[in-house]
């Protein structure tokens, strides 16, 4: 299957908002497709993530979206795989792993030491796919969450 994946900007913020908005309604939360493109506008204005964007034949399939992050043992910067997506219509094509192999590129092109990511223990693709991309599983720490 013939792709590109190209970083996104300004210019492709209502591609990258409305694959958001997908991504959202798949973790089943509504969908607000007005809020998804100021969050993206503000990611991409205010240069905190970075986003990358896959095309299929010319159509948007699916998405990446890294922050920045920093490791205290490593002491160097990380990347937070925070969001990967890619339209139900194009699964299974290898999609993810072109998506998460050019996370770790730019790792390699921002001096980074790696990726990490968190996904719900649910989430039965993913828990298959990031063992099979190098990821390994960190069964030492626990994530917790405060929300205001």
């Amino acid at each position: 299957m013939d792709f590109n994946i190209k970083k996104a900007t300004l210019e492709d913020l209502d591609i990258a908002a409305d694959l958001f908005n997908q991504y959202r309604v798949f973790y089943r939360q509504q969908p607000d497709y007005e809020k998804c493109k100021q969050f993206i506008q503000d990611r991409l204005t205010q240069e905190q993530s970075h986003i990358f964007l896959i095309y299929v034949e010319g159509k948007a399939a699916g998405f990446v979206q890294l922050y920045e992050l920093y490791h205290y043992a490593k002491l160097e910067k990380q990347w937070l795989l925070s969001d990967l997506f890619v339209h139900p219509d194009y699964r299974g094509k290898g999609l993810s792993i072109a998506l998460i192999d050019r996370s770790k590129q730019w790792c390699d092109e921002t001096g980074a030491c790696g990726l990490m990511l968190e996904t719900e223990k649910t989430n039965d693709i993913g828990n298959k796919l990031y063992p099979r991309c190098g990821f390994e599983y960190d069964g030492l720490h626990n994530y917790y969450h405060w929300w205001k």
